[in-house]
């Protein structure tokens, strides 16, 4: 085979892909990529610090080398592992995953929300008792004895508790009571007593909320006897390499059948045990320690961690198999914590709106204000809700990965490097940009995907139908043709990046994010529309989702994608998904709501809509078709020049 035969390589989390002759190695294409992986020793192999997982295509690089051995361990050897510097591109496509250890720059995830006032009351509680010695006279079985103290130290209800026999009895009681010399701690969920400890170990309570997200998961660990955060950590989603999106993985699963299936539930359980490490360590907790956990996540995502089959919500009428909260044994799933802890996955609605959306409408309280407000929760799949105490209701949109960097020429995810902010001037043209960490431009993320049509557009360089305007190329250099014949705009020079190459954004790349916007305001539109509602009847516009805190309102508003609306009626919730996962760890109260919540809230199906596919064409517009709808954006562009009185487009002749 000539040495001029070319694979795809693609790397992820960061979603860079391109073609690369036989004989590259997956550290040069990473180079050319943008793609950080440390390196100590050049690309020697002998400092072990580029350790990759191939996701496909691990058939073709041949044996391991003595050169890795050294640094990979036998698990990493059976999960695929190698080093990125001694494999080479043959005879097949390459699907990389770069781990958190091996970046250079780590990627900025947002785990921060609302802070809601939630007085602990969690499922489970823990007691220290102090047990009288069995004598002749005092003849009661252990587990009448434990349970007798609970009731008379604690005033807990004798007749409702129970010890289950197999877990606890048969295995542990007889023994740690006598170990411990009638002083124990006993484990309370619920009614049933989950464990019993040597000693007072009451201060010693946690659990572990989890947003699990398309992209990111972010995880909390939790003192549940006070109700307070004590570590964070966040990953990406590490089923990115089987789909990029929901629909994608469903496919994946389909095609794969349970093989497939087993493998998403195991990505994604393998990066939560990794975020339950990672706050273990930051807080000096051991993982028994955390007696339960709560989860939130779209309704596909449900169905990946829970090992679902998944086939039937990607059709009409597009059906949850459960819509109530589940708890299930977390050994069962394969989560690290304590043997006998149980996992709760809140309540969904249906179609693709499922528990993050629930945990955000709990965190900003929709359902108990006076006020209309709007609930956008940005994403992969973005979820929508709409209303007040007296009705709301939910929808969601497959937004797409565009603003996540993917399909993206020279996207990427927010890192080290990450341009994350982009200006134009409009008289002179003059551009400038921001990276993450100040560090050389690598490639462009969501924040500057959103801040670059807006500015194209107030400058002139792109019309309302996102085309680059041709004639600008006497205003600017940066505005040419490719190589490959397309229009495109230079954000940062070669002399600028760290790649050596010029970071532009493609007349391609506009396409994607015009429709990405587009989802989003058509499944608001008409939202607003079956509640008889316009954009002037809502009080509040909660932002929720993960770079939300990192976007320009008034950028976001300008292209379309978010309400027409003035900017101090935006409300910045950051990871709200997060923030109810959390009250509904600390709080059965909480839970009780979350049920409610999912009984009130009415989903409604965009599919549905007659005007779904009218609404979409004219929102693929920047701001949308109809100019006059959009005062707002209609009098800045007006202001700067760039249209007439009769939204007629005014450009250099």
């Amino acid at each position: 085979m000539s040495s001029e035969e070319k694979y795809e390589v693609t790397y992820f989390p960061h979603g860079r892909r391109d073609f690369f002759p036989t004989g590259t190695t997956a550290m040069a294409a990473a180079e050319k990529l943008g793609v950080d992986i440390s390196t100590v020793c050049g690309g020697k192999g002998t400092c072990g610090k580029c350790k990759v997982r191939i996701d496909e295509g691990y058939e073709t690089l041949g044996p391991i080398k003595p050169g890795e051995t050294k640094h990979l361990t036998k698990d990493m050897i059976e999960q695929h592992y190698r080093l990125a510097c001694l494999i080479k591109v043959k005879n097949a496509p390459l699907k990389i995953y770069v781990p958190d250890i091996s970046r250079v720059g780590k990627q900025r995830l947002q785990t921060e929300g609302l802070e809601v006032p939630v007085t602990p009351k969690p499922m489970v509680r823990k007691y220290f008792v102090k047990l009288p010695v069995p004598t002749l006279h005092d003849m009661r079985a252990d587990e009448e004895r434990i349970l007798d103290a609970l009731g008379d130290q604690y005033g807990l209800d004798r007749n409702r508790l129970r010890i289950d026999y197999d877990e606890i009895v048969k295995k542990y009681l007889p023994i740690k009571l006598r170990e411990a010399n009638w002083e124990v701690t006993a484990v309370v969920w619920g009614d049933k007593v989950m464990a019993v400890e040597a000693g007072n170990t009451s201060d010693r309570c946690y659990g572990f909320a989890c947003d699990i997200g398309s992209t990111k998961l972010a995880g909390f660990l939790m003192d549940l006897n006070h109700g307070k955060v004590v570590a964070v950590g966040s990953r990406m989603n590490p089923q990115i390499p089987m789909g990029e999106d929901v629909l994608s993985r469903i496919s994946f699963t389909l095609f794969g059948g349970e093989e497939a299936q087993d493998k998403l539930q195991k990505a994604v359980v393998g990066g939560i045990n990794e975020i339950i490490d990672e706050c273990c360590e930051k807080a000096g907790v051991k993982t028994d320690e955390i007696y339960e956990m709560t989860y939130v996540g779209n309704v596909a995502m449900q169905m990946f961690f829970l090992k679902y089959w998944p086939k039937h919500v990607a059709y009409s009428p597009y059906p949850p198999v459960v819509r109530r909260g589940v708890y299930v044994p977390t050994t069962r799933l394969g989560l690290k914590g304590h043997p006998h802890s149980n996992a709760y996955y809140l309540p969904v609605f249906g179609g693709f709106v499922g528990a993050d959306q629930l945990a955000c409408i709990m965190a900003t309280q929709m359902l108990e204000r006076d006020e209309i407000t709007m609930d956008l929760d940005i994403g992969t799949n973005t979820e929508i809700a709409v209303g007040n105490k007296d009705l709301v209701t939910c929808d969601s949109c497959a937004s797409g990965p565009a603003f996540e960097g993917m399909e993206i020429k020279y996207g990427i995810r927010a890192s080290t490097g990450a341009i994350e902010k982009v200006t134009i001037d409009p008289s002179s043209l003059e551009l400038h940009y921001r990276t993450i960490e100040d560090a050389p431009a690598v490639g462009i993320c969501g924040s500057a995907l959103i801040d670059i049509p807006a500015e194209l557009l107030k400058s002139g360089l792109i019309d309302n139908k996102g085309k680059f305007v041709e004639k600008m190329t006497k205003e600017t250099n940066r505005l040419r043709k490719s190589k490959e014949g397309m229009w495109e705009y230079v954000i940062a020079w070669s002399q600028e990046s760290a790649t050596g190459i010029d970071i532009p954004i493609t007349q391609g790349d506009l396409r994607e994010l015009q429709k990405a916007k587009a989802a989003m305001h058509t499944g608001a539109e008409l939202m607003l529309k079956y509640r008889g509602l316009t954009e002037k009847d809502l009080d509040k516009f909660w932002l929720a989702g993960a770079f939300g805190n990192y976007i320009d309102p008034e950028n976001a508003r300008t292209i379309g994608m978010y309400p027409e609306l003035p900017t101090e009626k935006y409300v910045f919730v950051g990871n709200a998904a997060g923030t109810g996962a959390r009250m509904a760890l600390i709080s059965t109260e909480m839970r009780e709501y979350a049920e409610e919540i999912s009984r009130k809230v009415v989903y409604y199906e965009l599919a549905v809509a007659k005007e779904f596919q009218d609404e979409y064409a004219k929102s693929n517009y920047i701001p949308h078709q109809d100019f006059n709808k959009y005062p707002l954006t209609k009098d800045l562009l007006y202001r700067l020049g760039r249209i007439d009185e009769k939204n007629k487009w005014i450009y250099p002749e």
